[in-house]
């Protein structure tokens, strides 16, 4: 099951416009009572640090060191995003988090 505070990479795409695509690091913000449900799961979306140049109140940035990602990554809290639990997984099937957010940090 997928749990809150939970840092997995997601399939974003299809996208449109300025939504964030690709295979990108997400932060799940909805509850473990929903994530339990074969529905889909809300979550925040992360993108590389060195790609942001201003940083927003709502924004959460992590060190690649507290959150188990390959570098800092700002979580973009106005990206968000309802996904089914199918794009977390990734080429090999893993769907493991890579971290997790402390709830304070949330």
């Amino acid at each position: 099951m997928i749990h809150r505070g939970e840092i997995h990479f997601g399939n974003l795409d299809p996208t449109k416009g300025r939504e964030q695509r690709g295979r990108r690091p997400v932060l799940v913000v909805s509850v473990d009572a929903i994530n339990a449900q074969p529905l889909v799961v809300t979550v925040v979306v992360g993108t590389d640090a060195k790609n942001v140049s201003r940083d927003y109140p709502v924004n959460v940035r992590v060190s690649a060191g507290d959150s188990g990602l390959p570098r800092d990554t700002v979580f973009l809290c106005f990206q968000i995003r309802s996904l089914d639990p199918s794009r977390f997984q990734d080429s090999t099937g893993d769907s493991r988090p890579v971290g997790m957010l402390s709830s304070e940090r949330m």
